[in-house]
């Protein structure tokens, strides 16, 4: 190595205790990389991380770096030390959009490697917390040689800055018997229609998409996204009672009692004296304990859609929401689903960026203006179903309940008139 190495006695105490430690990674890169600039890079990396360390301060400015034609998918990161670190002065990151539920071929993934090796530092995460591949590390110049080469095989920058942002969708039916709704089909109908709103930045804040394909919610897309599409089913719970008595002699009556029935958040079950299950479906909140401890046994019903719920976030100018349930149940199977979910979409982001303050995520709006003002904004009738905190309080107001409830009563008996 060309340059003297820089000395990190405090990065070397992140290396100690049982756990993988990102300073090691770093270091193997530094110190084993065949390419001389990565090693370059890397070191000088290191001694500015232990000279914010040092100083407890940290040396990372903003600015604008772009590709052409996006206004969006990168950070830029310049280094106010960058005199005395140089190899690393300029250490921009850049968000490229993974596939639906991160499936990725061993081939595409060196494809991608390897770019990333030629034009920037060798760092990359699978995945960061807003769900991109995170490539770390490369000058203005190398960001524009990575995009267009990655871009040639078929790889897209993601959302950063006040755009919609990178969609996410977990493993889905593939891999999981939970599955209530085509995950990866719903992900790809959303980034086709909002492309444009990821690459170039035109919205008060940052608006999230996630596709749970059941209530466990593996995307945690209640509490992380603006518009969360969660699967779930309507009618009654399915029941093998053959593999339920199975699970019971193999395990126990009171093991089952102390860890399925009595755990059932809402004492929806309870077990008959020939071990059968006794599933009382109009209790059943579909938090999922039981499928989850018992999948051979307990499956969703077939009568599959989807709720969505609007406005969850971490903290940013109040603190952090849930989702508020706009959409109780629709189903999902259709080109014609899809498109409704799309349109919702669209309406939510509209009225969103019309109404919304500077800095204001889509939730903190709702709570400023308030849920009703909201719905009608978009065109979505009121619905006693539609609760911020699951299982105990409602937005709608509790002076004005009996009257919404009517409403509510009378518009479904006109539906099912109409229907019949």
């Amino acid at each position: 190595m060309a340059s003297k190495i820089h000395e990190t006695p405090m990065l070397d105490e992140l290396e100690n205790g049982p756990w993988p430690s990102f300073v090691s990674g770093i270091k193997r890169l530094r110190d084993d990389h065949p390419d001389e600039r990565i090693r370059q890079v890397t070191n000088s990396l290191l001694g500015q991380l232990e000279h914010s360390y040092e100083t407890r301060k940290g040396y990372w400015k903003g600015g604008t770096v772009s590709v052409f034609g996006y206004g969006g998918g990168i950070i830029p990161r310049f280094s106010e030390v960058g005199d005395a670190f140089p190899e690393s002065k300029e250490f921009h990151t850049l968000r490229v959009q993974p596939t639906p539920g991160n499936y990725y071929t061993t081939d595409m993934m060196r494809k991608l490697a390897d770019s990333w090796e030629k034009h920037g530092s060798g760092l990359q995460t699978f995945h960061g917390q807003t769900g991109n591949i995170m490539f770390i590390g490369t000058t203005t110049e190398g960001t524009q040689h990575f995009f267009d080469e990655i871009n040639e095989y078929g790889w897209d920058l993601g959302g950063a800055g006040p755009c919609v942002r990178t969609g996410m969708s977990c493993v889905g039916s593939a891999r999981c018997e939970q599955s209530c709704v085509n995950e990866h089909a719903t992900h790809l109908h959303l980034l086709n229609n909002f492309t444009d709103d990821v690459h170039r930045p035109a919205l008060p804040y940052k608006f999230k998409f996630k596709v749970s394909g059941c209530p466990n919610d593996c995307q945690n897309a209640i509490e992380r996204s603006d518009f969360a599409i969660i699967g779930t089913w309507r009618d009654h719970k399915k029941v093998d009672q053959d593999a339920w008595k199975a699970f019971v002699k193999e395990k126990g009556r009171q093991h089952v009692i102390d860890n399925v029935i009595t755990r059932c958040v809402s004492n929806s079950l309870a077990l008959a004296d020939d071990d059968s299950l006794i599933a009382d479906d109009s209790k059943c909140v579909r938090s999922m304990h039981c499928m989850n401890v018992v999948p051979k046994a307990i499956s969703p019903g077939d009568d599959r859609g989807v709720t969505i719920l609007v406005g969850g976030k971490r903290t940013l100018k109040i603190g952090d929401l849930m989702g508020t349930v706009v959409i109780p149940f629709m189903k999902l199977d259709t080109e014609e689903d899809y498109e409704k979910i799309v349109e919702l979409a669209e309406e939510i982001i509209d009225f969103w960026a019309e109404n919304g303050l500077e800095h204001e995520r889509c939730g903190e709006m709702i709570e400023r203006i308030g849920l009703v003002n909201f719905l009608e904004g978009i065109g979505v009738d009121v619905d006693p179903h539609m609760i911020s905190h699951p299982r105990q309080s409602s937005y709608v107001r509790m002076d004005g309940w009996d009257e919404e409830a009517e409403k509510w009563y009378q518009r479904k008996q006109e539906e099912k008139a109409a229907a019949s």
